[in-house]
């Protein structure tokens, strides 16, 4: 109740400050009002806050005044004060030094993550206004299908909202559009000028101004929306290349920050000799908690910005009636228990045909796969565990222990990394061959002939992989599917973006009109251009995964001198030469083995993380940058185990 107070005075008070922070939670589609917003940011200010309390209170007690090294406060004082010398970590003093840290940071750390949830719906927005983009022209290829079928605006505008999993956030704005005409009684024209208000995409707007100027002047939407698909499809590449341009900024940014900003910080750690436990608690907090937790935000980062290019989802609804749900039925005995039979058979052939051929199953599915090397991987574990012995040395134990670890998480990573790809390049190379298959249909279908005698006659060419699905469409059709339910199968078995806008936009524009022939080459069209989106986006970040390859293999080779040829020379020297209280004079035996330790685990995370990120910016997807974390791991178990 107190932060209702406060937050609707502030916005009282001052309206228009909060005004484009109200205009961006509308373009986000939040779901929230700007007070309720401004509530919730205060709230996770507040426990975020706490959190760096916390942590200042640790950080003033490990770094400002450590009691481990006399307590002394290096501060020259300027103004004659009554200091003393030494500092009890238990007086009250020190105690209100803490304190004071404690609230600075709470000060600091509240302040920077209400700053950064105020801008938070700003960057949601221009997130949304780049996907809308690069989306538009298939949304606008959907509607002139329909359009050229014959459907009413309303009805074209309801049918792309209700496949927003299939066309994203353009689907998802012209939601609004629905809404606006169903609940609150605009007319179409004035959906849309609603639309225009709110939606974050420039271009979107465009487009809804340039159909309100078709509309209200009563011409041609066919031709009007034939233009602007093939208009919108050019300037595809144009938003894609400053999507990219965004994607080197984040790439060069990672191996800056998070592969030679840990590499330097290793090296001066070392070399200046602060082997001390307070160098190699530093040492830990930087690989373990840092070097992650950043690699992290990024991968996040990225998974935000980035389309969605693996798997989609139909809308499904289903509904089931109880009427006459207390009315007794008569059962008959006829068919049923055939069909239960039929179910069971399917069930154990689809069994049979796995342990058959279980290649081709891990091939149509990778998941799969985890079934068996999970627990593979936790056996082996757990065998390691069972037989190791429990040395004393912590050190030594984790020596022995973290290597067969790591091939636990191999024997789990290289199957599916190896069936993912396998399963990606049968995927690319059916997408790569939809552009042809659509030009032929729509080159058959403009003589005359249905679409279903189009898949009749495309049976007999040779389109390589597709060639099998075009079969198993022709199949269901024989045995009594619709042309559309046949085609939903053949969305159902692949599951990928490409596919499913191709399918739903046949499959509507069918039910609109027989003769579909310009849409199939519109269709076409789309279909080289998605491949040649996908293409580009993978020719012009192949660069930046070179550079975290050569940026992983530099790291490597810099850890590994500094193991095998700096910290062993360390443990040599003769202590008694040193001065007492020196860095190096207080290298021990474990501090050696502990270091060695964060050496290897350094490189270890490095691989693993630097792999993803380098398949999520290459190939947009973090499945597809497995593989890579599987070659660097290898690299760095095979070195740390044989040269050093």
């Amino acid at each position: 109740m107190i932060f209702n107070a406060l937050i609707r005075r502030r916005i009282q008070r001052n309206p228009l400050r909060y005004q484009d922070l109200q205009s961006e939670l509308i373009s986000t589609r939040a779901g929230l009002t700007l007070e309720r917003y401004l509530i919730r940011s205060m709230e996770v200010a507040l426990l975020a806050g706490a959190g760096f309390a916390v942590l200042g209170y640790i950080l003033t007690q490990l770094l400002v005044i450590s009691a481990q090294s006399g307590g002394y406060i290096h501060i020259y004082n300027v103004f004659n004060l009554p200091i003393p010398g030494e500092i009890d970590p238990l007086a009250p003093e020190m105690l209100g030094i803490k304190l004071a840290g404690a609230i600075i940071a709470f000060i600091l750390g509240s302040l920077l993550v209400y700053l950064i949830a105020l801008k938070y719906p700003g960057m949601q927005k221009g997130n949304r206004a780049t996907k809308i983009n690069l989306t538009l022209h298939n949304a606008v290829a959907y509607m002139y299908a329909m359009r050229k079928g014959g459907a009413q605006l309303m009805t074209i505008f309801r049918s792309l909202s209700e496949n927003s999993k299939i066309y994203g956030e353009v689907a998802l704005e012209f939601r609004q559009v629905v809404r606006d005409a169903d609940f609150f009684g605009y007319d179409v024209v004035s959906a849309i000028r609603h639309l225009m208000e709110t939606t974050p995409s420039e271009k979107l707007k465009q487009f809804l101004e340039d159909m309100v100027s078709v509309i209200e002047s009563g011409g041609d939407l066919v031709s009007f929306l034939s233009g602007r698909v093939r208009l919108y499809q050019e300037e595809a590449r144009f938003e894609q290349k400053q999507f990219l341009s965004f994607l080197s900024l984040v790439a060069e940014s990672y191996v800056t920050l998070f592969v030679a900003g840990p590499l330097f910080l290793i090296i001066i750690m070392v070399v200046m000799g602060m082997m001390g436990g307070v160098a190699i608690l530093q040492l830990t907090a930087v690989i373990y908690l840092v070097f992650p937790i950043g690699s992290l935000v990024f991968i996040l980062l990225i998974d935000i910005i980035s389309l969605k290019g693996e798997t989609v989802e139909r809308y499904v609804r289903a509904k089931w009636l109880h009427e006459y749900s207390d009315v007794r039925v008569y059962h008959r005995e006829g068919e049923e228990p055939f069909f239960a039979r039929l179910v069971h058979y399917d069930r154990v052939r689809n069994a049979r045909e796995f342990f058959r051929h279980p290649f081709d199953a891990f091939q149509k599915n990778y998941n799969l796969t985890l079934f068996i090397t999970v627990p593979l991987a936790i056996i082996y574990v757990v065998a390691v565990f069972w037989v190791v012995p429990q040395y004393q040395d912590l050190e030594v134990y984790i020596d022995v222990v973290d290597d067969h670890v790591m091939i636990a998480l191999l024997i789990v990573m290289v199957p599916y990394a190896f069936f993912y790809e396998m399963w990606r390049r049968n995927v690319q190379g059916m997408e790569s061959l939809i552009p042809e298959f659509l030009d032929r249909m729509a080159g058959i279908n403009q003589v005359g002939l249905t679409i279903a005698q189009a898949i009749g006659i495309m049976v007999n060419t040779n389109l390589g992989l597709l060639s099998y699905e075009i079969k198993r469409i022709k199949r269901d059709i024989d045995w009594g599917a619709s042309f559309t339910d046949a085609l939903i199968r053949f969305e159902d078995r692949i599951r990928t973006p490409l596919i499913a806008r191709t399918v739903t936009l046949i499959t509507k524009a069918s039910q609109m009109s027989g003769s579909i022939g310009d849409v199939l080459a519109i269709a076409a069209s789309d279909a080289k251009m998605s491949d040649l989106l996908k293409r580009e986006r993978l020719s012009e970040m192949f660069i930046y995964t070179a550079i975290i390859y050569l940026a992983f293999v530099v790291f490597v080779f810099v850890v590994a001198v500094i193991s095998n040829n700096f910290i062993p020379i360390l443990g040599s020297v003769d202590a008694g030469g040193i001065p007492e209280g020196t860095a190096i004079s207080n290298v021990s035996a474990a501090s050696i083995m502990a270091i060695l330790r964060l050496m290897f685990h350094s490189v270890v995370l490095q691989a693993l993380l630097s792999g993803l990120i380098a398949g999520q910016m290459g190939e947009g997807s973090i499945k597809a940058g497995i593989k890579h974390s599987c070659i660097m791991m290898v690299i760095a178990l095979v070195i740390f185990n044989l040269f050093i």
